[in-house]
């Protein structure tokens, strides 16, 4: 099973962000035990890695972290495709448009995201942590 995971996730991970820490770490848990594929896109990875620097204010260590990432979660591209797709999609969020018309573009079964309201028009379906480790169960 393929799964994209969306920044927020990740950075609840990363942050250790309370209340969703723990279903963001058993995420990364099973993605270590393959019992899933876990992807980002190119487009989080930039995200990320401003978010991260801001609370690190070092390249190195930014960078660090965004390494230690790609050993978990392998890199989706975003193509001029996804992005021209984005643009006619019925959401409102351009940006969580181009992560849905990327997800399909490489086959995911799910993107794993908080968010779920933000992608009620998804051609991926979108599910919580929390509803997608019940289905790893």
């Amino acid at each position: 099973m393929k799964a994209l995971i969306d920044t927020c996730v990740i950075l609840d991970y990363l942050q250790a962000r309370e209340p969703f820490f723990d279903d963001a770490l058993n995420l990364f848990i099973s993605v270590a035990n393959n019992e899933f594929g876990g992807y980002v896109t190119a487009n989080s990875m930039t995200d990320l890695y401003y978010i991260i620097h801001r609370h690190t204010h070092s390249v190195i260590e930014s960078k660090k972290y965004l390494a230690d990432l790609t050993q978990l979660l392998s890199v989706i591209d975003t193509t001029s495709e996804d992005c021209l797709r984005a643009l006619h999609m019925n959401n409102a969020d351009y940006e969580d448009a181009v992560m849905m018309a990327s997800a399909r573009s490489f086959g995911m079964e799910h993107i794993i995201t908080r968010n779920i309201a933000d992608y009620h028009d998804s051609p991926v379906a979108a599910i919580t942590p929390a509803a997608f480790l019940e289905l790893l169960d």
